[in-house]
């Protein structure tokens, strides 16, 4: 049974900078997410990366501040975040899709549990 496992997230000052880390996606998953859902909204994208292109996506609040990235040698997606703001606190999930990369969670068939990033100002 395939089970996203996030880790890395946390408490940070505004500024400051937090890597999660996605790990348990296998190779018949074509992309790679990660969502966010910030308290009392709704689950939004943030980055989207294509494992077999090597493409990726950011949504505009991630650009220029966020990195998504696949390590190999450990078997993990990872995202980067720096320069971060009180708005970025949110749940954040890893995504996993067999059919390409969509910014929609509706197309993603697995989820991780989710890791908490808390960013005070």
């Amino acid at each position: 049974q395939v089970q996203l496992v996030e880790s890395g997230g946390g408490s940070v000052q505004a500024g400051g900078s937090l890597t999660l880390s996605c790990t348990g996606y296998t190779p018949t998953m074509q992309c790679v997410a990660w969502f966010r859902q910030p308290p009392g909204k709704k689950r939004e994208a943030v980055a989207t990366y294509h494992t077999t292109a090597a493409t990726t996506y950011y949504a505009d609040s991630a650009k220029r501040r966020f990195t998504i990235s696949q390590n190999n040698a450990h078997n993990l997606i990872s995202l980067q975040m720096n320069s971060l703001k009180p708005d970025d606190t949110a749940m954040y999930y890893c995504a996993g899709a067999n059919d390409g990369c969509y910014n929609l969670e509706d197309f993603y068939e697995y989820w991780g549990q989710g890791t908490q990033v808390t960013v005070s100002s």
